[in-house]
């Protein structure tokens, strides 16, 4: 509660400087850090924020806002499988520069409204734009088939998230929305940015980063078999024994 308050206190204060832009955003999170522990199924952010500006709101076009959160990203080799002499078979396969472990965009209105085609390209804002997919159109006559699968698979987990018209804006000014994390996260630094957008165009950004651990008796798992592999397989290997034995035991004792 102390440190969200500070939070808050910083954006106030961040608003009373000048600022060398007609529209400046300043914006906070209410969580800098998630433990991923034991016991984690899934979170939820808070991003909030404010407009700053010199003059009056400009007449025309209203403020929109997009939010976006994207974790880190890494290559991923996406196959497709086929029915050959009874069984199935990877037929084909693609490998996919970078694409996020977790992406998930909040906005005011519906996407086509808030932004263009061409500063979704200039600013990698939406899904497609932000998967790397040069060189893909060399490994299979269909290459964008296998990033639309990319997409639905990692929709269907909760990996990959388009919520429009969560965020809400107050006088063009305020504005906050909550991101939902999934119990799936992976482990990294999560960048999050905030648009300003009138008449589909950007005219402000904002950056920030939420780190997501592992934490407690996850985090030392995670390190042991990372850094002392041969440890961790043994001790895998002896609680499964123990395990066993174990149940045999009860199973023994129940038959009696």
């Amino acid at each position: 509660m102390i440190a969200r308050s500070l939070r808050i206190i910083a954006l106030i204060g961040a608003l009373a400087l000048p600022a060398s832009a007609a529209e400046q955003v300043v914006a906070g999170l209410s969580d800098n850090q998630i433990a991923i522990t034991a016991t984690f199924n899934g979170s939820e952010i808070l991003v909030f924020g404010a407009v700053k500006r010199d003059t009056p709101v400009p007449p025309g076009p209203p403020l929109q806002v997009i939010v976006t959160l994207q974790g880190p990203a890494t290559p991923v080799n996406v196959r497709k499988k086929g029915h050959e002499l009874g069984i199935w078979v990877n037929t084909a396969s693609v490998r996919i520069n970078s694409a996020p472990s977790f992406y998930a965009i909040a906005t005011s209105d519906l996407m086509p409204r808030v932004l263009s085609a061409t500063d979704d390209l200039r600013y990698h804002v939406s899904i497609p734009q932000v998967i790397g997919t040069v060189g893909t159109a060399s490994m299979a006559p269909d290459a964008p088939s296998f990033v639309e699968a990319l997409i639905r698979i990692r929709k269907e987990e909760g990996l990959y998230v388009l919520d429009e018209g969560a965020v809400e804006v107050d006088q063009s000014t305020l504005f906050r929305t909550r991101i939902k994390l999934p119990a799936n996260l992976t482990e990294g630094r999560y960048k999050a940015r905030i648009f300003l957008t009138r008449d589909g165009h950007v005219i402000a950004e904002h950056d920030t980063g939420v780190f997501v651990r592992k934490a407690g008796l996850e985090r030392w798992l995670y390190q042991l078999a990372k850094q002392q592999a041969a440890i961790y397989g043994f001790l895998s290997l002896v609680i499964a024994v123990v395990a066993g034995w174990l149940a045999s035991a009860a199973f023994r004792l129940f038959k009696r």
